[in-house]
């Protein structure tokens, strides 16, 4: 990543592939139960963002509001809606 490419390792010469206008987006869970450490050298190109969980009440609310605005800009039969 800091090179802007790497080798490719599946090719028996080993070919350079360079990288442009890519995003890396991952997701993990805290280490343990084989999970492994994520280094600092690997972490220092991320940004980090931390979620807790929500509660089933708090989901039920967002997903509910989010289908609702979407009912009412799709124009849906109170039918559908329901």
């Amino acid at each position: 990543m800091d090179d802007g490419g790497w080798y490719d390792n599946k090719e028996k010469e080993k070919s350079w592939k360079s990288l442009q206008d890519i995003h890396f987006v991952g997701a993990m869970g805290p280490p343990g139960g084989g999970r492994t450490f994520i280094t600092p050298r690997f972490l220092r190109h991320m940004n980090l963002i931390a979620l807790a969980n929500f509660d089933d009440d708090v989901m039920i609310k967002i997903f509910s509001t989010i289908l609702q605005w979407f009912f009412v800009k799709g124009k849906f039969s109170p039918e559908i809606a329901k």
